[in-house]
Order: C-alpha cells, then structure tokens, then sequence
C-alpha cells in the first residue's frame, strides 16, 4: 500500500478487500486475519487517497469488520479533515446494507456530511442512500427524505433519487432548499 503508484495501490486494496470477503465466510472465516486487514487499512488510510481505493475496498474491509462490532469508527472517520476518510465511512455501509439489510449507519452519518465542501462526499453519501433504498427499505429512504430532502447537498440528494419514479423524484427537486 505504500507505493506512490496508483494502479499498485489499487491492485492491493483489491486483493486486501477479496482477502477481508474470504475472511468473513463461514467456510473460511478468519477473525485474525480479517483483523490484521482492517488494522492495515486504518493505518494507511492516507495512502487510499483516490475515490476508486475507497469505493473497492471500505465496505469490504471496514464494513465487513464492523459488521458484528461497535460502529464508533465510523463516526470517528465521518468527521476527519481527510476527505477520503469521510468517504471511506460513508462507503463502508454498503456492507451493513448489502449482508446485513441494515441502513441504520448511512442515515445517521448522512446529515453530518451535507455541509460537506467535497463534492466526492455528496456523491457517495447520495449513492448509499440509493442503496439503502433499493436493499434495504424504499419507505425507510422516503421517510428519510421527507425529513431531510431540503436541506440536503443537490448532488446528495439527486444520487438518491435516482432510481425512483419520475413523480417522486420531481417531488424531493421541487421543495423549497432549507440552505
């Protein structure tokens, strides 16, 4: 993980992520190991420094890990001044919405990136909530944007919608913007 190259970088965030999915099956299960990923990953979170090393590896190996444990790290990396560490907390929900029908994370952690400078943050943070409403509850998303829809970033807020009806989505870009 310490190359300067990027394509170097992302073969091994690629390998760690298929080695932390490995570690997580019943078959090969390897609490150690998946252990040892996770550590690896949150001492070099510097050097997962591009959208494409957080999209391929965070839920694999932060979200995996923390599927069965306390979620305080996420909420610790929301609120770094890196970038990529907010994005790499966003993202890891995908795990908890994807293995676990959990979307509890991505809806708690959303409203504290709205204000959010980085458009790369609005973006995941509208992906995972298109996600949660597609995996997890259409209703729960919904309601989510009911309550949140004005004050929510465009981008967020468009990455959200996307896959609803025509209508519904017309509704959330036509209210009045709370910013």
């Amino acid at each position: 993980m310490g190359s300067p190259v990027h394509e170097h970088r992302l073969a091994v965030l690629c390998l760690l992520a298929d080695r932390a999915m490995r570690a997580l099956k019943p078959r090969t299960a390897n609490p150690p190991e998946l252990a040892a990923i996770y550590d690896l990953y949150l001492r070099n979170t510097d050097r997962v420094n591009n959208w494409d090393l957080v999209d391929c590896s965070a839920s694999e190996i932060v979200g995996g890990y923390l599927a069965d444990k306390p979620r305080d790290d996420l909420y610790t990396l929301i609120h770094s001044s890196s970038l990529w560490e907010r994005r790499i907390a966003i993202v890891a929900t995908h795990y908890f919405m994807r293995y676990r029908s959990d979307a509890t994370d991505i809806y708690a952690l959303a409203p504290v990136v709205f204000d959010d400078p980085e458009d790369l943050i609005h973006k995941a943070t509208g992906w995972m909530l298109r996600e949660a409403g597609k995996r997890v509850s259409a209703a729960d998303l919904l309601t989510f944007l009911d309550a949140h829809a004005p004050s929510m970033p465009r981008t967020a807020l468009r990455y959200a919608i996307e896959h609803l009806p025509p209508e519904t989505r017309r509704h959330y870009l036509s209210l009045p913007r709370s910013k």
